[in-house]
């Protein structure tokens, strides 16, 4: 199998080993490592966003991973403005991109280009919502396809959020979200791309999920949070969304006992699994799927 001229793309749930693989896989095909999960971006959270450590660094060389302060916004353009440059250096020191992680969204639009949506100002957003909120959303429904017939079979009628950014997009910029997407190109041609997606055994991941988070406490996430919480990141920033912040806040106030934080933890962490699979099921039809058993045989190829 000749990877040569790829961009190299894996996903994978979390804890489903996809980042260790994406290590062997770069040693065999002279590869460099670029980080497409939007937690580890982030430089406060190490061992909660499970983000490889220097001695993995030092093995392979790894790109985008923990540089971003917390405080501040990172949206998925910037990242694919980062990516996409590094995607360009590493091939021209004549190596292999390898873009690992489990964030659907910065694969997406890597491979479909990102939406050049203008921004929706607050006070449609907010026009929309309370638009939603009286009429329910079986109504505001048939209201949105009513501005937008582009739209039948495109959204469901029980998705709230996609209905209410689909609305706001109609009536702030008088073009259809299909329209927009139509519009959107990607910087790489889809044939650039080599799509692997980790399919793991349900009941092994979450073996391997509840040893994790075991393991955290072990490297020290206790500490970790206590120290974050000092910072005082705002609760509306992604970093401020990763699993076991506030589990572990509450141990630290003695509102919960260690046992029964890291079984909460554990049971976010299977739940976000199952919404990463989700995605994949619904975004990424055309990828090639790897089971986890068969993964030291997939590399035996090259």
């Amino acid at each position: 199998m000749d990877l040569k001229s790829k961009i190299i793309l894996i996903y994978g749930p979390t804890a489903s080993g996809k980042s260790n693989f994406a290590i062997k896989l770069a040693k065999k095909i002279n590869g460099e490592i670029i980080n497409a999960d939007s937690l580890q971006v982030y430089k406060d959270l190490k061992i909660l966003t499970a983000r490889p450590c220097k001695k993995n660094y030092q093995k392979i060389k790894h790109h985008l991973y923990g540089f971003q302060d917390g405080k501040k916004i990172f949206s998925t353009g910037e990242w694919l403005k980062l990516a996409t440059k590094k995607i360009h250096e590493i091939r021209e020191r004549k190596k292999i991109p390898i873009l690992v992680g489990g964030t659907g969204l910065y694969f997406k639009t890597l491979v479909e280009g990102l939406v050049k949506i203008p921004v929706i100002p607050s006070s449609i957003r907010l026009k929309v919502r309370k638009l939603q909120n009286v009429l329910g959303q079986k109504k505001f429904y048939k209201k949105l396809l009513k501005i937008d017939p582009l739209l039948i079979n495109k959204i469901k009628s029980t998705d709230t959020q996609r209905s209410i950014r689909a609305y706001e997009i109609k009536i702030f910029t008088n073009k259809s979200i299909t329209e927009w997407h139509e519009g959107t190109k990607s910087d790489f041609k889809k044939k650039d791309f080599f799509k692997l997606i980790i399919d793991f055994p349900r009941q092994d991941l979450i073996n391997k999920i509840n040893a994790r988070t075991i393991e955290m406490f072990e490297k020290g996430a206790l500490l970790e949070v206590k120290n974050f919480l000092k910072l005082r990141v705002p609760e509306d920033r992604t970093i401020s969304k990763a699993i076991g912040i506030s589990e572990i806040q509450g141990y630290l106030k003695r509102e919960a006992d260690k046992k029964s934080v890291i079984e909460k933890i554990s049971i976010k962490t299977r739940q976000y699994a199952k919404r990463q699979m989700t995605w994949a099921r619904g975004h990424m039809i055309s990828w090639r799927k790897i089971k986890s058993n068969n993964l030291d045989n997939f590399l035996k190829k090259f």
